[in-house]
């Protein structure tokens, strides 16, 4: 059943036109990563005193749309990487992101959204309930948390609980694909065979965190919202969400822009880099 929930995800970012650049035809995504973390994995216990609270367990999720007779199983957990096309046209940037990278953003998140909605209907047709965290009446994103800016449930955490990456200094994910992607994820009752955790520590694919070295990214932020003490998540979302989008959203045709710039023309734009050591 693993490769045929794979072969949905695959199947539906090749073959969806939302998956493509309206113009050319071009993608946005390469092959998606894909994962499955076990509901009751303590760690989703743990996103509650590491995130806060209101983060919510796979149970609490499925628990709020169906009700306390079914039990969460899974945590279906996909990356969809940028294409190298789209990464390149934003590397010479400086300032604001490039008009690729921007429809990606704008455009291939609402292919993600399509993307949820479609496994848990194909989820549904097999016998079994689905529920896409971020798609649900609930979900909520709050801006003054111990941790900064945070939601009812990441993405991103769900792909580290999936085996999917590591995080890194912006606090993104690189995965075995890099850190220039978009998540997503889908709770379920199908019990699916969870992916292993392989890495040793939850920033080992950073290496400023394994090595010491790099912080690549800092430099590429345009609002100095990144430090070798972490990331600015204020700053950040004030540029990405307002500054670069009255800059050039418009221009570009989008409601959304996206940044990028820190996971463009970095060591791990698109793979794990591999530093001076090797453990």
């Amino acid at each position: 059943m693993e490769e045929q929930v794979r072969s949905v995800i695959a199947r539906f970012i090749a073959e969806s036109p939302l998956a493509r650049f309206a113009e050319s035809g071009e993608p946005y995504f390469d092959e998606p990563l894909v994962g499955f973390a076990a509901a009751d994995d303590p760690l989703f216990a743990d996103y509650k005193r590491i995130i806060g609270p209101f983060h919510r367990t796979p149970d609490e999720v499925l628990l709020g749309v169906f009700g306390p007779e079914y039990r969460a199983a899974t945590v279906i957990s996909w990356v969809l990487p940028i294409t190298l096309a789209v990464r390149m046209s934003n590397r010479p940037e400086t300032r604001f992101p490039s008009r690729a990278w921007a429809l990606a953003r704008n455009f291939g998140e609402q292919c993600n959204a399509a993307l949820r909605r479609h496994l848990t209907g194909w989820l549904e047709e097999q016998g079994h309930k689905a529920v896409a965290p971020q798609l649900t009446s609930s979900w909520q994103e709050f801006a003054d948390t111990p941790v900064g800016i945070a939601s009812t449930w990441s993405e991103r955490h769900a792909a580290y609980a999936a085996g999917l990456g590591t995080f890194s200094l912006n606090d993104a994910l690189i995965t075995p694909k890099g850190i220039a992607h978009r998540c997503g994820s889908v709770v379920t009752d199908l019990r699916l065979t969870p992916t292993p955790r392989t890495s040793p520590h939850f920033r080992h694919n950073c290496l400023y965190y394994r090595e010491g070295t790099c912080g690549a990214c800092i430099a590429r932020c345009p609002v100095d919202a990144l430090s070798r003490e972490g990331h600015n998540k204020n700053a950040c979302r004030a540029f990405v969400y307002g500054t670069a989008v009255d800059a050039v959203a418009a221009r570009y045709g989008v409601t959304a822009t996206g940044c990028g710039l820190c996971q463009t023309g970095v060591p791990c734009e698109g793979r794990i880099p591999p530093g001076a050591r090797r453990d």
